[in-house]
């Protein structure tokens, strides 16, 4: 699985959205628990959705 599938199905996961087809959430997990760069970007991601929420910018 390419790392840009992997981001754009964090970034639904963590909006709340459905996971994108063809992106099984195993498969996801698997592939985070081997890639520090999308682990990191993960990370990263929920910091600034976290703080956009404080900071009420959606």
């Amino acid at each position: 699985m390419e790392c840009s599938d992997v981001r754009t199905a964090v970034s639904a996961r963590l909006d709340g959205e459905e996971l994108p087809p063809g992106v099984p959430g195993a498969v996801l997990v698997a592939h985070l628990a081997g890639c520090g760069g999308c682990r990191d970007w993960q990370e990263r991601a929920r910091r600034l959705k976290a703080l956009a929420a404080v900071l009420d910018l959606g």
